[in-house]
């Protein structure tokens, strides 16, 4: 499996983060949904993220990327979210009009882990490494 690497890092943070326009509206489609796929490979490209795949429907955005471990998740949605609400309010008219409330997506996204090991394997790995008489920081007996 290839990892990323940074100065003193090795990594493999990949999430599927999913959101929506606010009152799921079909919005995304035409011009906003180009400007929408270009304003978010923007920031993540200034935020060293690397999009994997993602796709648009009419309403509602789907990612899969891999984030650097210095950027929390939380970040990430909030700065995609922020400036592409900002930007597309500012650019097109019938969508200021329609989200008179200033939020263009809705507050909240989902998120989920990926990886190619699953919590037994971690668990057997680390039970490996303590030594019998010892329980390392396990809260198990």
């Amino acid at each position: 499996m290839p990892y990323s690497r940074g100065s003193h890092t090795a990594f493999h943070h990949r999430y599927h983060i999913v959101w929506a326009p606010k009152y799921r509206f079909k919005v995304l489609h035409g011009e906003v949904r180009l400007r929408v796929r270009e304003i978010i490979r923007q920031v993540c490209s200034e935020l060293g993220v690397k999009i994997i795949h993602g796709a648009l429907s009419r309403d509602h955005v789907h990612m899969f990327v891999e984030v650097p471990p210095h950027i929390a998740v939380s970040d990430f949605v909030r700065r995609v979210k922020g400036r592409s609400s900002r930007k597309i309010q500012q650019e097109f008219e019938h969508i200021r009009k329609r989200y008179w409330g200033q939020r263009f997506w809705q507050r909240g996204y989902f998120s989920t882990t990926s990886g190619n090991i699953t919590d037994d394997v971690i668990l057997n790995y680390l039970d490996k490494h303590t030594k019998p008489n010892k329980t390392g920081f396990s809260p198990r007996p």
